[in-house]
């Protein structure tokens, strides 16, 4: 008999489980862009660059100036690795891009 009842309230148990589960946060523009500044400020190569973050509907868009265009990369694939981020824009330009006078 107490078998039975174990076994009943495991069973209450496992199909209750889900039930209580909370549902993840939901990742908005916000989020992103909090993650990406977070993300480029704490790489080692790219850190002390401010580049400037906007998101919009999970499309990220980097704008700033960069002494190399390795920079521009590291920049682009460090925001692509946030969750949530769907597509990542480059504005970001060279610093002697303009050539010298």
């Amino acid at each position: 008999m107490t078998k039975l009842i174990s076994a009943a309230l495991l069973a209450c148990l496992l199909v209750s489980a889900p039930l209580l589960a909370k549902d993840p946060p939901k990742i908005t523009d916000d989020t992103i862009t909090d993650q990406v500044r977070l993300n480029l400020a704490n790489d080692k190569v790219i850190g002390a660059y401010p580049f400037e973050v906007t998101v919009k509907d999970g499309v990220v868009t980097l704008s700033g100036v960069a002494d190399t265009s390795s920079q521009i990369s590291r920049a682009v694939g460090v925001a692509r690795k946030v969750k949530g981020v769907k597509a990542v824009n480059s504005t970001i330009r060279l610093k002697n891009a303009g050539g010298k006078k």
